[in-house]
Order: C-alpha cells, then sequence, then structure tokens
C-alpha cells in the first residue's frame, strides 16, 4: 500500500533542510516565508524540533541553526558506513606517504558526495570539505563514478545535470565525456587535469563492494607542479593498488561482476 507523506514530518524535515542550506542563524520569519507557512506553525515546528535538539534557538537574538543531535546521528551513520571504516586506515597511508589530499566519495543524486577527506599540512587548499557535494563530470571521483554507470542511468544523469564549465579544461561535450569515460572505464583510474579548478590535479580510483558493484571513488588531488611526470605514475600506481586493496576488504575478488556498465 501506498501511503501519502505526514505533513507535519516533511514540512519538519523542510526546515532542517532548509537550515544546513543556509548555512547561517534564520529567523522565524525568514523560515516560515521560505517553507510558505503561518509563523505559528513554524514556531510548533521549530520547538518540537528544538526539544530533541536537532534545533538550536540563539538566545541572544532569537535565529535558528541546526542542533548537536543531528551531528551525533551523522557520525553514527558514517561510523555503519563500511567503506568509509575500512578505507579510513588506507586514507591516512596515502596522506604519509604521498603527502596530498585525499578523498573518499559517493555518487549520490548524480553529484559527488565528499564522505571522507585527509589534508596533508603541506597540499594546496581545496574547496571540498566531508559533506559537500561537487559535480561529477569534472571532477576526477565523479568521473571515476560515472564511468561505471549503465549506459541508460548515465544518459539521464548528464541530460539532467549538464555539464557546466569551470575553467578552460571543463570537458563540456557529451561526445567527448563519453569517451574519456570509457578510456576511464579500461585503464582503471581517472585523472581530473585542472578541470573544475585552475592548478589543481587528481587521480582517482573505483571502490567495488563484494559484487564488483563500484560504490565509491577515492582521489589524492595536489597541484599539477607536484602531480607530474615519475611522480604523478607513482601516484597512479599507488592509487590503483590501494583502490584494489579496499575493494578486497569489502569482498570484492577480481573477476566477479564489475564489468556490467555502459561506459567501459
Amino acid at each position: 500500500m501506498i501511503r501519502s507523506p505526514i505533513k507535519s514530518v516533511s514540512k519538519a524535515l523542510k526546515i532542517i533542510d532548509f537550515l544546513a542550506e543556509a548555512r547561517r542563524d534564520v529567523s522565524l520569519g525568514e523560515i516560515a516565508k521560505e517553507m510558505n507557512l503561518a509563523k505559528s506553525t513554524a514556531y510548533g515546528l521549530l520547538a518540537t524540533l528544538r526539544d530533541f535538539d536537532y534545533v538550536e534557538q540563539s538566545p541572544f537574538d532569537g535565529k535558528y541553526r541546526l542542533g548537536i543531535r543531528l551531528f551525533e546521528v551523522g557520525n553514527v551513520v558514517a561510523n555503519t558506513w563500511d567503506v568509509r571504516q575500512i578505507a579510513g586506515p588506507h586514507i591516512e597511508y596515502l596522506v604519509d606517504n604521498l603527502g596530498e589530499t585525499v578523498h573518499l566519495v559517493i555518487l549520490d543524486k548524480g553529484e559527488v558526495l565528499y564522505i571522507d577527506k585527509r589534508e596533508s599540512k603541506q597540499s594546496l587548499r581545496i574547496v571540498s570539505q566531508v559533506g559537500n557535494r561537487l559535480p561529477a563530470h569534472c571532477t576526477g571521483v565523479g568521473k571515476v563514478l560515472l564511468a561505471h554507470l549503465p549506459a541508460g542511468e548515465l544518459k539521464r544523469l548528464l541530460a539532467v545535470k549538464g555539464l557546466k564549465r569551470y575553467t578552460k579544461n571543463t570537458i563540456t561535450e557529451e561526445k567527448v565525456l563519453l569517451e574519456e569515460l570509457k578510456k576511464i572505464g579500461r585503464q582503471g583510474y581517472s585523472i581530473d587535469d585542472e578541470e573544475i579548478m585552475d592548478g589543481l590535479r587528481c587521480v582517482a580510483v573505483p571502490i567495488r563492494n563484494f559484487s564488483g558493484k563500484v560504490i565509491a571513488g577515492m582521489s589524492v588531488s595536489g597541484p599539477t607542479a607536484r602531480l607530474d611526470g615519475e611522480r604523478l605514475e607513482s601516484i597512479i600506481e599507488h592509487m590503483l593498488k590501494t583502490g584494489q586493496d579496499i575493494s578486497a576488504s569489502l569482498g570484492y575478488r577480481s573477476g566477479v561482476g564489475g564489468n556490467a556498465h555502459g561506459c567501459s
């Protein structure tokens, strides 16, 4: 039986989403206006969320922000993601030995969602952070995930998301991107060559689960001057081996699944 959403729950969740996107303290009036609610209704919802610590209210100006309970729940969710737990030590190893930023991501709603990030002291400052989203078509991790989508799903995603240009190197033609994804599928890794940020190069590899399905991507990112020549080749070798090691820890065995996708 198909159930209709409970309106009060839906409204409360939309308020949480709005506060998350706002990334600042927000007044009752602004929340009511944004949610198209009467102030009394918005206040009642906020009061309930506040009682359970999902929302906090400033004692100084009465504005609202996300509460500590969401942080606690988020940590519980993060710690139950096996890929994040298993990849953690490998990520630390890469940061220590390569001296560059390492990202772990999943593909969510057609975008790259960062679920872990470790930064080295010498690495280039990168705009990504855990919980942030970036486009898939112009990031190394995004391309490595797109390369393992079924052809139909990939086509639909590109039609919805488009191919926005971020730098002169961003791939903005679908035909060119599809060829790039086929290449990535064959070689087992992806390179973002200043496609989302000038001066930034990334090497990314897929992570597979026990069935061979690509469930995450991992990348090493740094300045193009450091990720070049023999060092770039060495980083690619490190990344390929590490991706295989993490996948093996998740139960993947080479030759079992993993090739039933439309791009490689």
